[in-house]
């Protein structure tokens, strides 16, 4: 299951990204995608490369997404690709960084690290026992993610210059050397992750590892360069005249809007996920939400205040009941025995003789009673 849910991720997530103009949309589509592929390694079983992936992509994304700011920063807060352009000779720092970040997602090998981790997933999902369809889909996956950098890189830093960048300049120190220095990393990174010395792979697996240069030309090398190649080559082909047209005009149709409307606005509407989960979820959410309400202020709310009602005139009753019941009758009864208590104290005067008599009377009323029953 993890597996079929990467893949989908991976690949609707680059769909997606080929049809945005917003620069930070199309790298947030391809994170998205990105995380795909990862769940995809974990899935069939290459935890390692996963986690390679992470580590490789920590690095690149973060310089794609700092060199997409400076970008943003030096066009004055424009943000839509298609009103750029011509970047390249005006911001080369950017450029120059912002390619190097443009080839580790793409996955190009040898140089860069995405490209050993890229290779590593493929080679996980072509050994997957249960279906090979996973590893297809990611070889997919691999050529829509050069695609779309290829497209997002002609757009913002080649043809002419567009009204979003006539006024565009370099960005400031502060700005540009974080991108040299993540620039760095994500090429050097993959000395790290290179299969001639894989100690980190072995360390994150625990099996003993050896340097053997041979491993550096494998089969999934010339694949892995395939694939990317056909990416740039078809995203060089569909854009290779975009950002042509005269600087004034306004923003151009996207060569695939203009081949295919009907796909691309299925694209650019992030194939209407967002008025689906609209329409399904926060719907049902909602109406979950209603009757919640309804209920509290006509059923719970009732049901509170009847057995609050109900307690507070069981209070009334046992108030009543204490006060004139079990209260009075102690009274009452503690009264009488007050009064009956005065009664006989007066009967005890303290006189020997008036004792005397009494107790004589007494003993011949039982005389009397004992002659009467013989």
């Amino acid at each position: 299951m993890v597996v079929w849910i990467g893949v989908t991720t991976a690949l609707m997530a680059a769909l997606i990204a080929i049809a945005q103009a917003d620069i930070k949309r199309v790298l947030a589509y391809s994170t998205v995608s990105q995380l795909g592929l990862m769940m995809v390694s974990l899935g069939v079983g290459g935890v390692a490369a996963g986690i390679m992936h992470l580590l490789a992509h920590g690095f690149f994304k973060a310089l794609l997404f700092l060199g997409a700011g400076s970008v943003i920063h030096g066009c004055h807060h424009e943000q839509d690709i298609r009103k750029m352009g011509g970047l390249r000779l005006l911001m080369p720092v950017t450029f120059l960084t912002y390619a190097v970040g443009m080839m580790a997602l793409s996955g190009v090998p040898l140089f860069f690290s995405g490209g050993w981790t890229k290779e590593e997933i493929l080679h996980a999902a072509a050994h997957w026992p249960k279906s090979h369809v996973p590893y297809y889909l990611a070889l997919a996956g691999v050529i829509l993610t050069a695609l779309y950098m290829t497209r997002q890189v002609i757009y913002v830093f080649f043809g002419n210059r567009r009204a979003g960048s006539l006024h565009a300049h370099e960005s400031p120190r502060v700005m540009t050397m974080p991108l040299i220095v993540l620039a760095l990393c994500a090429v050097f990174f993959s000395a790290v992750l290179t299969p001639a010395w894989p100690w980190f792979h072995g360390y994150l697996t625990g099996e003993r590892v050896h340097f053997e240069i041979s491993r550096l030309i494998q089969p999934m090398l010339f694949v892995s360069l395939a694939l990317v190649g056909a990416g740039v080559g078809l995203g060089f082909w569909m854009y290779r005249k975009a950002g042509m047209q005269d600087r004034d005009r306004a923003p151009e149709t996207d060569p695939l809007e203009y081949a295919q409307p009907a796909l691309f606005r299925f694209l650019e509407n992030k194939m209407w996920l967002d008025e689906f989960y609209d329409r399904t979820v926060i719907a049902f959410a909602t109406m979950c939400a209603r009757v919640s309400d309804w209920m509290d202020r006509h059923v719970w709310d009732g049901l509170v205040r009847g057995f609050g009602g109900f307690g507070e005139l069981f209070g009334i009753f046992t108030s009543n009941v204490d006060e004139r019941g079990i209260n009075a009758g102690v009274d009452e009864t503690t009264a009488g025995t007050r009064s009956l208590g005065r009664l006989m104290s007066a009967a005890h005067s303290g006189q020997i003789q008036t004792y005397l008599g009494v107790v004589a009377i007494g003993m011949l009323v039982l005389l009397l009673f004992y002659a009467w029953l013989a």
